[in-house]
Protein backbone atom coordinates (compact mmCIF):
# COMPACT_ATOMS: atom_id res chain seq x y z
CA UNK A 1 0.00 0.00 0.00
CA UNK A 2 2.84 2.43 0.83
CA UNK A 3 4.24 2.01 -2.71
CA UNK A 4 0.90 3.10 -4.18
CA UNK A 5 0.65 6.04 -1.74
CA UNK A 6 4.14 7.22 -2.72
CA UNK A 7 3.12 7.51 -6.39
CA UNK A 8 0.26 9.86 -5.54
CA UNK A 9 0.53 13.62 -5.91
CA UNK A 10 2.46 15.28 -3.12
CA UNK A 11 0.17 16.87 -0.52
CA UNK A 12 2.17 20.12 -0.62
CA UNK A 13 0.95 20.84 -4.16
CA UNK A 14 4.34 21.63 -5.70
CA UNK A 15 4.29 21.53 -9.51
CA UNK A 16 6.93 20.88 -12.14
CA UNK A 17 7.76 23.56 -14.75
CA UNK A 18 4.95 22.25 -16.99
CA UNK A 19 2.37 22.74 -14.22
CA UNK A 20 1.92 19.06 -13.34
CA UNK A 21 1.75 18.11 -9.66
CA UNK A 22 4.86 16.30 -8.45
CA UNK A 23 4.58 12.80 -7.04
CA UNK A 24 5.17 12.40 -3.31
CA UNK A 25 8.40 10.45 -3.93
CA UNK A 26 9.77 13.20 -6.20
CA UNK A 27 8.83 15.97 -3.78
CA UNK A 28 8.43 15.83 0.00
CA UNK A 29 8.79 12.06 0.23
CA UNK A 30 12.51 12.22 -0.43
CA UNK A 31 12.93 14.31 2.74
CA UNK A 32 10.26 12.70 4.93
CA UNK A 33 11.10 9.08 4.15
CA UNK A 34 14.88 9.66 4.16
CA UNK A 35 15.25 12.58 6.57
CA UNK A 36 18.38 11.16 8.17
CA UNK A 37 20.17 10.96 4.78
CA UNK A 38 18.57 13.74 2.68
CA UNK A 39 17.65 16.91 4.56
CA UNK A 40 15.48 19.54 2.91
CA UNK A 41 17.74 21.93 0.95
CA UNK A 42 16.04 25.13 2.10
CA UNK A 43 13.38 26.46 4.46
CA UNK A 44 10.62 26.38 1.84
CA UNK A 45 11.25 22.71 1.06
CA UNK A 46 11.26 21.96 4.80
CA UNK A 47 8.00 23.85 5.34
CA UNK A 48 6.34 22.01 2.43
CA UNK A 49 7.57 18.66 3.73
CA UNK A 50 6.29 19.46 7.22
CA UNK A 51 2.87 20.24 5.75
CA UNK A 52 2.96 16.87 3.96
CA UNK A 53 4.01 15.20 7.22
CA UNK A 54 0.97 16.72 8.95
CA UNK A 55 -1.26 15.44 6.15
CA UNK A 56 0.29 11.97 6.40
CA UNK A 57 0.37 12.11 10.23
CA UNK A 58 4.10 11.52 10.60
CA UNK A 59 5.07 12.75 14.10
CA UNK A 60 8.64 11.40 13.90
CA UNK A 61 9.50 13.66 10.95
CA UNK A 62 7.76 16.67 12.45
CA UNK A 63 9.65 16.35 15.72
CA UNK A 64 12.97 15.67 13.97
CA UNK A 65 12.59 18.91 11.98
CA UNK A 66 11.34 21.05 14.89
CA UNK A 67 14.11 23.09 16.52
CA UNK A 68 14.97 21.59 19.89
CA UNK A 69 14.30 24.92 21.65
CA UNK A 70 10.62 24.78 20.63
CA UNK A 71 9.97 21.06 20.03
CA UNK A 72 6.87 19.70 21.78
CA UNK A 73 7.20 16.48 23.77
CA UNK A 74 4.57 14.77 21.63
CA UNK A 75 2.11 15.47 18.84
CA UNK A 76 -1.53 14.54 18.51
CA UNK A 77 -3.47 14.42 15.27
CA UNK A 78 -7.21 15.02 15.12
CA UNK A 79 -8.88 12.28 13.06
CA UNK A 80 -11.55 14.80 12.04
CA UNK A 81 -8.98 16.97 10.20
CA UNK A 82 -9.10 16.88 6.41
CA UNK A 83 -6.24 18.80 4.80
CA UNK A 84 -7.29 20.70 1.67
CA UNK A 85 -4.22 22.48 0.38
CA UNK A 86 -1.16 24.64 0.84
CA UNK A 87 -0.24 27.96 -0.71
CA UNK A 88 3.25 29.37 -0.20
CA UNK A 89 2.90 33.14 -0.28
CA UNK A 90 6.52 34.16 0.31
CA UNK A 91 9.93 32.59 0.92
CA UNK A 92 12.55 34.98 2.23
CA UNK A 93 16.16 34.41 3.30
CA UNK A 94 16.71 36.56 6.39
CA UNK A 95 20.33 35.65 7.15
CA UNK A 96 23.07 33.20 6.27
CA UNK A 97 21.34 30.47 8.28
CA UNK A 98 17.85 31.90 8.71
CA UNK A 99 14.74 32.19 6.58
CA UNK A 100 11.01 32.83 6.74
CA UNK A 101 8.15 31.23 4.85
CA UNK A 102 4.68 32.74 4.74
CA UNK A 103 1.97 30.25 3.87
CA UNK A 104 -1.72 29.47 4.03
CA UNK A 105 -2.78 25.92 4.87
CA UNK A 106 -6.44 25.09 4.43
CA UNK A 107 -8.21 22.27 6.19
CA UNK A 108 -11.61 21.15 7.34
CA UNK A 109 -12.15 20.23 10.97
CA UNK A 110 -15.39 18.44 11.78
CA UNK A 111 -16.97 19.98 8.69
CA UNK A 112 -15.79 23.54 9.45
CA UNK A 113 -13.37 25.26 7.04
CA UNK A 114 -10.19 26.55 8.68
CA UNK A 115 -7.46 28.72 7.20
CA UNK A 116 -4.04 28.75 8.90
CA UNK A 117 -2.04 31.77 7.72
CA UNK A 118 1.44 31.88 9.25
CA UNK A 119 4.87 33.39 8.78
CA UNK A 120 7.24 30.68 10.00
CA UNK A 121 10.84 31.12 11.07
CA UNK A 122 13.53 28.56 10.24
CA UNK A 123 17.20 28.18 11.13
CA UNK A 124 19.93 26.03 9.62
CA UNK A 125 22.26 24.20 11.98
CA UNK A 126 24.95 21.76 10.88
CA UNK A 127 23.55 21.80 7.34
CA UNK A 128 19.94 21.02 8.36
CA UNK A 129 16.95 23.34 8.39
CA UNK A 130 14.63 23.39 11.41
CA UNK A 131 11.26 24.99 12.07
CA UNK A 132 11.54 27.34 15.05
CA UNK A 133 8.19 29.10 15.41
CA UNK A 134 5.74 31.32 13.59
CA UNK A 135 3.34 34.21 13.79
CA UNK A 136 -0.24 33.59 12.74
CA UNK A 137 -2.30 36.18 10.91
Amino acid sequence: MKEVENKLDCPCGRKNPKGKLLAYTDCCGRYIDYWDMQPAPDAEALMRSRYSAFVRENPAYLQATWHESQRPADLDFDAATQWLGLEVKQFKVTGEDAAEVEFVARYRLSGRAVRLHERSRFVREAGRWYYVDGDQF
